[in-house]
């Protein structure tokens, strides 16, 4: 789980291994124990350290790791446990805190367990993963058997169109202005609200709707294909490859998220990306409802090349539906965790790449019919790795591969879940705000919009159905009525209720928020979470994006070389001002999608 042992281990409600192993203790002390101690590891650099009589300071318990010191409330508790136990030395301390900590661990995994069984009637021990776990639980409680593909064309037609969540800054800088901001409202200026919504369990509510299970074959006739015909929840579904056109008077309508973004180059760049384009498709893969949508929206059908078709179902819903109800009633935050795992890894299980996969072998020899020489000349060798003179690591190529995952399933998700965002901001936004709308980022199932309304808050409310504000205060200030808790599909406001008052993206993945004026969200992929919260400001971002400039920071990270771990030292490119997914405009914080006309007729790519 997502969680550190600390977090974990205080959502439990009975320490029974704990308790058994410490029965001979006083209640007083066993309280000392189920919590999560602390160690100064960077501190301990010797055996000799561990002989030493004395609790370290508290400034020896610093983690580079973490660039932070621990509180003195975790001073004190490592003071009482020394004390409590009249510890003697350090070594001491260490076996207990290392003993502790897997206990309470050992606790922890036995209440998932007994949580697991109660839920699905499966003991996750017999199982290496929780993905591998949760598929059998939805395939025991749905009974369903899925039909696998065949035919190697379909695996491989199924697997070009399986394109991952969408990611990008459409327009980099806003700032709000509204009556919601007190004495920051400017009444001489327009109105404008930035609102960051994201989608309840996104990928859950497209496992719930009809997806592929059985009867594939290639339909012959499809000259005359009447897409529109096809009900979303029709007994037989179609996978298509098309070629469309993006035409140039939709450019602008369609700039800030256009349809059917596809794995390319960015211009300039080495490194394939999905981009949501507005150049035309050629040989395009896409499910049936996420094509009717797009045509709907104005983009052309050129030619149908081949369709799949299948039969489908709700089938997954019944699962689907168990976990959010149950992750609904969940009383702390590992149970929230836990039943929104059990869904996501459901969909990891189809999107599994069995191609990835690798074969590796240890080695003791260097001659012979099974030694290291014999595998370095076969042809499907791929690399070896030393660790002395006596072992040596040998990773193979598979010469052969069971393609035995549903991967049609993973398209369909990835297809149905863009297309619900999509009609969020297409069927609702657009339609409401038309060109008083301008999206700002998005992430997957997330969207930062910049609106100029009279009031969004009062838009929200006359369309609460759309809208989870059972997050927002009992007393807020709109008055918005807390309903719809943790139903999938709908869009949350993810600030709850507190105003939004600026934002700035330089590219995916790398964006700030304020919120009340204050530094509220920094993002930055790649940088560790501490860093980040220690030394870099909204101010950063702001002045990376005005004056063009590159930002790099120092971290710690663990990593392991031949199995030998050890910390090292990084200096890494935190903020840059470069997006090469979008066409960035000068003397503007507004981009352009590759393929815009504007682009074209002033001569770039």
């Amino acid at each position: 789980m997502p969680s550190s042992l600390e977090k974990l281990a205080s959502y439990l409600q009975d320490y029974k291994i704990v308790n058994k192993e410490f029965n001979d203790l006083s209640r007083e002390q066993v309280e000392l124990l189920t919590r999560k101690g602390v160690l100064p590891y960077e501190y301990i650099s010797s055996w000799d350290k561990l002989e030493e009589c004395e609790l370290p300071e508290k400034e020896n318990f610093f983690s580079v790791l973490n660039d932070s010191h621990i509180s003195d409330h975790d001073y004190k508790h490592a003071q009482n446990v020394w004390n409590t136990f009249n510890l003697q030395t350090l070594g001491d301390y260490s076996d207990l805190y290392m003993k502790t900590d897997v206990l309470l661990l050992a606790d922890v995994f036995e209440n998932f367990r007994d949580q697991s069984i109660k839920v699905y009637g499966l003991d996750p021990a017999h199982y290496y993963t929780t993905p591998g776990f949760s598929w059998d639980a939805m395939l025991k409680l749905t009974g369903i058997q899925l039909k696998l593909l065949t035919d190697i064309d379909m695996v491989l037609f199924v697997e070009r169109g399986i394109r991952g969540g969408l990611s990008q800054c459409s327009n980099r800088y806003a700032t709000a202005n509204h009556k919601y901001m007190c004495e920051n409202y400017n009444k001489d200026e327009k109105n404008q609200y930035l609102i960051y919504l994201d989608a309840n369990n996104l990928y859950g509510h497209s496992l719930s709707q009809y997806l592929p299970y059985d009867e594939f074959e290639w339909l012959e006739n499809y000259e005359n294909f009447d897409l529109f015909s096809i009900a979303t929840d029709a007994s037989h579904g179609y996978i298509l490859e098309v070629d469309l056109d993006y035409p140039s008077e939709l450019h602008n309508a369609h700039n800030d998220l256009p349809f059917c973004p596809e794995y390319a180059k960015p211009p300039g760049s080495k490194q394939e990306k999905l981009l949501a384009a507005l150049h035309p498709k050629r040989n395009y893969v896409i499910h049936y409802v996420a094509l009717k949508q797009a045509l709907s929206n104005g983009l052309q059908l050129r030619k149908i090349h081949r369709v799949l078709k299948f039969k489908q179902s709700p089938w997954l819903k019944s699962y689907i539906d168990l976990n959010s109800s149950l992750r609904a009633l969940a009383k702390n935050e590992f149970e929230k965790n836990f039943f929104k795992l059990m869904n996501n890894a459901v969909f990891g299980k189809t999107m599994e790449n069995v191609r990835k996969r690798v074969l590796v072998k240890l080695m003791s020899k260097y001659d012979g019919r099974y030694g290291v020489e014999a595998q370095i000349s076969k042809p499907n060798f791929h690399s070896s790795a030393i660790f002395n003179e006596n072992l040596v690591a040998i990773q193979m190529n598979k010469t052969d591969i069971c393609i035995d995952k549903p991967i049609y399933v993973g398209l369909t998700v990835l297809d149905l879940s863009k297309t619900h965002m999509y009609d969020f901001h297409y069927n609702y936004m657009q339609k409401v705000y038309k060109n008083n709308l301008k999206l700002l980022y998005t992430d997957t199932d997330s969207l930062i919009y910049a609106i100029q309304c009279n009031d969004f808050y009062e838009d929200m409310k006359r369309n609460i159905h759309m809208f989870d504000t059972s997050d927002y205060p009992a007393d807020n200030i709109f008055n918005m009525p807390r309903v719809n808790k943790k139903i999938v599909g709908l869009m949350k406001d993810e600030c709850n209720g507190e105003i939004l008052t600026e934002f700035v993206g330089l590219r995916s993945k790398m964006y700030s928020t304020r919120v009340n004026n204050q530094d509220s969200m920094k993002k930055i992929k790649g940088i560790k979470a501490s860093v980040v919260k220690k030394t870099i400001e909204f101010n950063d971002y702001l002045d990376c994006l005005k004056n063009s400039c590159i930002q790099s920071r120092e971290q710690y990270a663990i990593r392991s070389k031949l199995h030998n771990v050890e910390t090292i030292k990084q200096r890494k490119i935190a903020l840059s001002p470069y997006d090469d997914k979008r066409f960035l405009q000068e003397n503007s914080t507004d981009t352009l999608a590759w393929g815009h006309y504007n682009i074209l007729q002033n001569g770039n790519v």
